[in-house]
């Protein structure tokens, strides 16, 4: 039944926005398997004296599909350390949406980008499909630098709504087109294909370069770009497992912090670990596992970054849980982990917010994914 539901989606929007979203139907080989554990990396611990009480910068991650035990899993698989544990401010974030108990990333995403909450489908607009300005947005409008990261296409739920103003988050050109709206500084994702094969015919990396953007497609020479602006599309859908992508996101995310250093004014930068969330979809402990360890290896990144800035607030959260995920079995000396999964879905259950910085206090307790916005606003752009 699944299948054929599937068959019909594909036909009736296309084969670009399939693939957006072709994730969502994913069946995992090792779905009864348990993570066996595998290369572990050593945590380092980060100084936590900063400059001032409010951050001149701001790094915003956001784990798709990440909950309690997702982090879990990964402390247990790195052998009982992440570099999630110098966040030494926790809370928990409320994720519904307007219009459901359960919500989706497009929504999840838009709450998070925009403080105001929106019905499912949503990229940056609210339930009467009426544009909201995103903290990227008003960021660019202080003179801060942005930028955008992520392991998915570029022009996917959660980044989009970041950057866009759609009613769907099917509609990945109109996206990919609101990308020249704007005067961001860096983004790199997948996703090369909603900009040059388009219905339209156009060619919108030819319009970025005009506007003056390094438009590339290689991470070797996206790693080495340190100034100017930059158009990173690593793949023509979305980026591979960590297996094929290789160590793409903390090197995208020190690019990113690289070029929006150079303005001294400060910056605002979104990285999304997108596919821990897929992991959840395919009921895979061995894919989540993976996402979450090239993840905190990320953060990692960010911290090293903002223990030496000491002006740089780090705020990590997700846009919802996804699979219910319950550990059933593991051995942190080992690094082994075994999972169960009640749902190929998204789950209601409240998600981590952790933070590091000038201003992290703020973002502990328990709130809604809309506070977390507003936070962050008020400590850089008030």
């Amino acid at each position: 039944m699944q299948k054929i539901y599937f068959f019909i989606i594909f036909i009736s929007i296309g084969y670009f926005t399939f693939a957006q979203d072709a994730y969502l139907d994913a069946k995992s080989e090792d779905v009864e398997k348990t993570y066996t554990g595998g290369e572990t990396y050593k945590v380092k611990t980060f100084n936590q004296k900063f400059k001032a009480k409010k951050p001149k910068n701001v790094v915003f991650l956001i784990g798709d599909g990440m909950g309690v035990s997702q982090v879990f899993a990964a402390l247990t698989a790195n052998k009982g350390h992440l570099y999630l544990e110098n966040f030494k401010t926790v809370g928990f974030s409320k994720t519904q949406s307007a219009d459901k108990y359960i919500t989706d990333s497009a929504a999840g995403g838009t709450a998070l980008s925009t403080g105001v909450k929106t019905y499912n489908g949503a990229i940056g607009v609210d339930v009467n499909k009426q544009p909201v300005q995103t903290i990227l947005e008003a960021a660019e409008e202080k003179g801060l630098s942005t930028g955008l990261v992520s392991t998915s296409a570029i022009t996917h739920a959660t980044p989009a709504s970041f950057i866009s103003h759609q009613e769907s988050r099917s509609s990945s050109e109109e996206i990919a087109a609101d990308f020249l709206k704007t005067d961001i500084d860096v983004f790199i994702g997948g996703g090369l294909d909603h900009f040059t094969k388009r219905k339209d015919g156009k060619d919108l990396t030819a319009e970025l370069a005009q506007k003056g953007y390094q438009v590339e497609t290689d991470i070797k020479k996206i790693k080495d770009i340190k100034s100017g602006k930059l158009a990173g599309l690593t793949a023509a859908g979305h980026n591979g497992r960590v297996e094929e992508r290789g160590d793409m996101l903390p090197v995208a995310t020190t690019t990113a912090l690289n070029i929006l250093s150079n303005n001294k004014k400060g910056f605002f930068l979104m990285i999304e670990g997108s596919q821990i969330d897929w992991g959840g979809h395919a009921g895979s402990a061995i894919y989540i596992v993976e996402e979450m360890l090239d993840f905190d290896q990320t953060i990692g990144k960010v911290l090293e970054f903002a223990a030496k800035d000491k002006n740089t607030l780090v705020v990590i959260t997700a846009d919802h849980e996804t699979g219910g995920m319950s550990l059933t079995g593991g051995n942190i000396a080992e690094g082994n982990v075994k999972a169960a999964f009640p749902t190929g879905g998204h789950t209601a259950v409240m998600v981590p917010v952790f933070a590091f910085g000038p201003g992290a206090e703020e973002f502990g307790g328990i709130m809604e994914n809309t506070e977390v916005n507003a936070k962050m606003r008020k400590l850089l752009l008030d």
